[in-house]
């Protein structure tokens, strides 16, 4: 029999906040994250606004010599995992370090350094280059640091599907655990992509919003006139455990894992299926494994990430499964808050997931103007609403075609 996974620990890292409960407040509050970017001249490029994580510093988390052997990424990661471990309050010294984990996600890893170290090598030559260069840019530099944190020996590995990469690690942490490999995972996502290469290269694939000069109502998804969305920056990580585990230990639960459905689109790099096909097979299967009917689902913190297409695809997609019950869920994306976070994308957007089923709140989507005709569900525009969430869904789609659908609920046959 599969194990029960819990939920015990959350930490984050986002332009609106670095701590869970301020971040909650604030995206209940309706406020934007998104400004426009003051970390290089962005003058010249068509996207000009992000969110962007401003005046950061891991200090009183990371020791500053040891920091600067550190991308932004894995920074964020790291100071992510220490908040949500010590949410959780596991000790790791009383715990088989054989037996505890990470699984972290990124959707493209440590680009700022590749920028900078390119930089060094052509005006400098490659005596240049520092020695650091490879262990701060690799995908796994996060998930390998904070198991290096805390001295923790089971498996360990980097996830890299785009934005459905925080989804996917999260997904697989929850199978070990279920399977019996481990009893602790650290697992979530982690982004710092709000760089020059960064934006100008979205930029180009005309997949960024150019409102500019509106930065806080740039990101409007399901809104008719959404024009692309807000790239930004952060960690979202949570502390997953064997509900026995968990239980034995006295600990605090958030939530339960029931399921993460995955699927591919197989049709475009970059542009979802029209249909919605991929998409829907995911939540399809994460319902499916988690033994649940569709009309027992509450809400949805939709991928929502505010493009024309993805939007429509996304309610299309909603539609084929839930059917009538598609008009009486609670929607939203709160993506309109926070920009897109790619690779973390799923591990803040978990986190928030779960609060709603703990405060009994949906947030909203902002900047929701104006209905878009093929966008008719309610996507919970404007204002945070209360409702009851004893089921929710969390998706992330990404470029490539990866989904990832995650089913979570109210610990069952228990009290939270």
């Amino acid at each position: 029999m599969k194990r029960r996974v819990v939920v015990t620990g959350l930490g984050v890292v986002t332009a609106l906040s670095h701590t869970v409960e301020e971040l909650w407040a604030r995206v209940c509050n309706g406020e934007s994250g998104v400004r426009r970017v003051e970390r290089f001249d962005c003058s010249r490029f068509r996207s000009q606004i992000g969110g962007e994580i401003r005046d950061w510093s891991a200090d009183g988390y990371i020791p500053p010599r040891e920091a600067k052997k550190l991308d932004r990424f894995t920074q964020f990661a790291l100071v992510g995992a220490i908040e949500a471990v010590k949410d959780a309050g596991v000790d790791f010294s009383r715990e088989d370090p054989y037996r505890c984990g990470v699984i972290l996600g990124t959707g493209i890893g440590g680009l700022y350094e590749i920028e900078v170290q390119h930089t060094r090598l052509l005006n400098k030559g490659p005596d240049k280059v520092s020695a650091y260069t490879i262990p701060k840019l690799m995908a796994n530099a996060a998930s390998a640091q904070i198991s290096i944190q805390y001295g923790l020996h089971g498996p360990n590995a980097a996830v890299s599907t785009a934005c459905a990469s925080a989804s996917n690690a999260i997904g697989d942490a929850m199978k070990i655990i279920q399977y019996g490999d481990v009893d602790v995972v650290i697992s979530g996502g982690t982004e710092a992509t709000v760089t020059p290469m960064g934006i100008s290269a979205f930029s180009a694939m005309r997949a960024l919003s150019e409102r500019n000069d509106e930065p806080e109502r740039a990101s409007r998804p399901f809104d008719r006139d959404r024009d692309g969305f807000v790239l930004a920056e952060g960690a979202g990580v949570l502390v997953l455990e064997d509900f026995e585990h968990a239980r034995r230990r006295g600990a605090r639960i958030y939530a339960e894992l029931l399921a993460c459905g995955l699927s591919a689109d197989g049709t475009h790099i970059t542009q979802p299926d029209k249909d919605g096909t991929g998409g829907a097979r995911a939540m399809l299967q994460a319902l499916q494994m988690g033994r649940v009917d569709p009309e027992d689902v509450d809400y949805i913190n939709a991928h929502g990430t505010s493009t024309p297409l993805g939007d429509r695809a996304e309610t299309v997609a909603i539609k084929s499964v839930f059917k009538d019950h598609a008009y009486r869920l609670s929607i939203s994306s709160t993506k309109s808050q926070l920009g897109h976070l790619l690779g973390a994308s799923g591990g803040v957007e978990l986190v928030l997931t779960i609060l709603a089923i703990n405060r009994g709140v949906i947030p909203p989507t902002i900047n929701y103007e104006t209905p878009d005709p093929e966008c008719d569900l309610d996507y919970t525009p404007n204002e945070a609403k209360e409702r009851k969430v004893s089921l929710a869904i969390s998706n992330s789609f990404g470029f490539g075609g990866h989904n990832a659908s995650i089913l979570v609920s109210k610990l069952r046959n228990g009290v939270a």
